[in-house]
């Protein structure tokens, strides 16, 4: 008995205390989306509650930055590799708010379920926001968002933001001051600075009313413009055109009451658990069958009752009533805007793709938006009509590689009709049909090179599109006022200011060399970190470009010349 007593313990002294042989080793946070679509290795990752911080680290920090808030882009919007990466979600504070103006001002990490929150008491509302409010305002703003609100993009019901660009300056931009950062800021995805304070505009909350028609897709352009557009009463406006056939419109319109309520409730509940009926509704509808159930029995029922709410409560949908991704399959979004005069000639070819490809569409929603002659990448530059989709994908590569094939048809279909596509979701796109569906993105370009010279601001969808490589970073160690150093400092000084590198500075006395390498704190980090293997320990200085010595023929290159020292820095 006391021998096998002994083994046991000894199988749990090894399973459980098992020798840790990686020395050393420091393992990179990864960063990654709700859907897990492109988990990502960067550098750092840095969690801000003030903006000192955030300027702080985009000042002292070569980059590549990256910025993310709740993280439902599904492309890698919020990410690039090596990245310091800044998480917003607990920047996430009520500046100012005047119930009288109808203005609140806000730290972009707050999420707009936490808004609502604040602002219900005082009988207020967002202006425009998207369906759910689990997101971040910043990460809305990111996007140029939209909701169900027929107005369309976020931009028109923003009074003004504050950037941190990448020098570090802290601007303040509207459509009176600095406009071309506020117009470039929203809906540019990162790629200019860091937003850190909105102020947006609010709208009474109110009592709505819940109605619907259903009717056959052709007629549903006709019907928005007699019944829908030009209705004062109106609050929120969507349709539903039903899979697999796509032929059957139902659109769903929230207009203004004086009924009483049929829900008291304010705001609806975060806990997933009281949406669970909600959830399992919608894994039904998964495949034809499950659409045909849900067109002919389900939404029928659903839509005879009579439904009166709260604006928020109706704004206050949370993600939690949505299926969740696992490693079998995951739940992805796409979207596209067409001209309101042709959706009757989009809808046929949208459906020969989705048919053919048999894509498993759970919901594919019709909204509106006015044209957005603001943000430079607009993607409502006309009246539109948008189309979400939203169904499952298998977490397979030849599921991916089928959604890479088809993904692009639907594009050339938007295009074709004079449309565009949403930029949040994954980058399927290819350079041509990016460019033909924002025609002012070299606009934007020029912009980002006059903000942001050394490409610090990056992530995925700018890593494809964007045309312009890094400027080289070249850290300087050695002495501050001896020697060769001198000589160096000057010319990597004026190559700074003229934008051509971007200089660092580590001098001997911030630098510390341990068995033949140097470690330095560099800028960005809090921590020493390895720059190189250096073994000649008479070294006046080193010159160090994107983390490795160069010699003298490299550096000059750069336009570096320091054939008046002695030494060569290799």
């Amino acid at each position: 008995m006391r021998k096998t007593t002994a083994f046991f313990v000894l199988i749990f002294i090894f399973l459980n205390f098992q020798p840790n042989f990686s020395y050393g080793q420091t393992q990179k946070p990864v960063i990654t989306d709700k859907a897990n679509l492109t988990p990502t290795v960067v550098e750092q990752v840095i969690k801000p509650k003030r903006v000192e911080e955030i300027v702080e680290a985009v000042k002292n920090n070569p980059g590549p930055i990256s910025i993310g808030g709740a993280r439902y882009s599904q492309g890698g919007q919020i990410v690039t590799e090596k990245a310091t990466f800044i998480d917003m979600r607990d920047f996430n504070k009520v500046i100012n708010f005047s119930p009288k103006e109808k203005l609140v001002t806000v730290q972009p990490g707050i999420t707009w379920i936490k808004l609502l929150d604040y602002i219900d008491p005082h009988n207020l509302s967002p202006k425009i926001m998207q369906t759910y409010s689990d997101f971040t305002v910043g990460g809305s703003l990111s996007v140029n968002a939209h909701g169900r609100e027929p107005e369309g993009a976020i931009i028109s019901s923003v009074k003004s933001i504050k950037v941190v660009l990448g020098n570090g300056d802290i601007v303040s931009a509207s459509r009176e001051e600095n406009p071309e950062i506020f117009y470039s800021a929203i809906g540019g995805y990162g790629g200019v600075g860091v937003i850190v304070e909105a102020t947006l505009e609010l709208t009474d909350n109110i009592k709505i009313e819940r109605r619907s028609k259903i009717m056959d897709a052709k007629q549903y352009p006709a019907y928005f413009e007699k019944y829908i557009k030009n209705n004062s009463s109106v609050v929120l406006h969507n349709a539903y055109l039903y899979a697999p056939e796509y032929k059957e419109v139902r659109a769903v319109t929230w207009v203004k009451t004086n009924k009483p309520l049929t829900i008291t409730d304010h705001l609806q509940s975060l806990d997933p658990a009281d949406h669970a009926k909600k959830r399992a509704a919608i894994e039904t509808q998964e495949g034809g069958l499950g659409q045909r159930l849900r067109q002919d029995i389900f939404d029928p029922i659903d839509y005879k009752q009579n439904v009166v709410a709260w604006r928020n409560y109706e704004a206050a949908h949370v993600i939690a009533e949505l299926p969740v991704s696992d490693e079998e399959k995951t739940y992805i979004l796409q979207e596209y805007f067409v001209p309101v005069n042709k959706l009757n000639e989009f809808i046929p070819k949208l459906r020969k793709i989705l048919q053919q490809n048999k894509v498993q569409i759970l919901n594919l929603s019709i909204r509106h938006a006015e044209p957005d002659n603001e943000s430079i990448l607009s993607w409502s530059p006309k009246e539109t009509f948008s189309i979400v989709l939203y169904y499952r994908q298998e977490n397979t590569d030849k599921a991916r590689k089928e959604a890479a094939s088809w993904t692009p048809k639907l594009i050339d279909a938007s295009i074709s009709v004079g449309g565009t596509y949403y930029l949040p979701y994954q980058l399927y796109a290819s350079e041509k049909q990016f460019n033909k569906s924002y025609p002012h993105f070299d606009e934007f370009v020029d912009l980002k090179k006059e903000l942001d010279p050394h490409n610090k601001f990056r992530n995925k969808l700018w890593d494809k599109y964007y045309p312009e490589k890094p400027t080289p970073v070249v850290y300087y160690v050695g002495p501050r006022d001896t020697g060769g150093g001198p000589i160096v400092l000057e010319k990597i000084r004026e190559l700074s200011n003229q934008n051509k590198i971007q200089g660092y500075f580590n001098y001997y006395d911030e630098c510390i060399e341990k068995n033949g390498e140097l470690n330095c704190v560099l800028p960005g980090s809090r921590q020493l970190k390895p720059l190189n293997n250096l073994n000649d320990k008479e070294k006046e200085f080193y010159i160090f470009v994107d983390g490795k010595i160069k010699s003298l023929e490299e550096l000059s290159k750069l336009g570096i010349d320091i054939s008046q020292n002695k030494k060569d820095p290799r």
